[in-house]
């Protein structure tokens, strides 16, 4: 491996760790928590004892915020495991092939794709669905009383999403790291 490749290696860490977090704190939350159901009888864990976050275990066949929720069971697969699947493949390819990406855009690209193979893990091997268990209180900002419920890998889609997002606004990329 040349010192010129290492950069675009050591990021690839960081999916997966991801990946690996991801699943293992959604395995001991299927394993140790009762499923949320419509009738109640859910263990809450109030991690600080002031109703800021709870651990609550639920399921979510659908994307961010439950969205595609009514759609057929027949256009899920395509929808939900396919078309990221594309993305991700997309995403990976576009951040070895690119010499334009700064060190942080290649974290930030790193925790994406670490993020989404987590969820899509969920989605091919959990019939049930992803995997969520972070419920945060939201103060009734945007009507909502608590966000909707999340996980280790949508968390990080979203950090590295938006740090990718500053980073290209703040720093785009110069002409000349194309000639590299």
């Amino acid at each position: 491996m040349t010192a010129k490749n290492k950069h675009k290696l050591m990021p690839v860490l960081l999916t997966g760790f991801i990946i690996l977090a991801d699943q293992l704190v959604k395995g001991f939350i299927v394993k140790n928590w009762p499923l949320r159901n419509a009738n109640g009888g859910e263990f809450i864990k109030d991690v600080f004892n002031n109703d800021l976050i709870w651990i609550i275990h639920v399921r979510n066949k659908a994307i961010a915020f439950s969205l595609g929720n009514n759609l057929p069971d027949v256009l899920r697969p395509a929808l939900f495991i396919i078309l990221p699947l594309l993305v991700l493949a997309f995403l990976g390819w576009y951040y070895f092939k690119t010499n334009e990406l700064s060190n942080v855009q290649r974290w930030a690209f790193a925790g994406i794709i670490g993020g989404g193979i987590g969820n899509i893990i969920d989605r091919i091997f959990r019939p049930d669905g992803v995997v969520d268990f972070i419920s945060v209180k939201f103060y009734g900002f945007l009507g909502l009383d608590r966000w909707p419920t999340f996980n280790i890998a949508d968390s990080s889609v979203v950090i590295c999403g938006i740090l990718l997002f500053l980073t290209i606004i703040i720093f785009p990329p110069r002409p000349e790291a194309a000639v590299q």
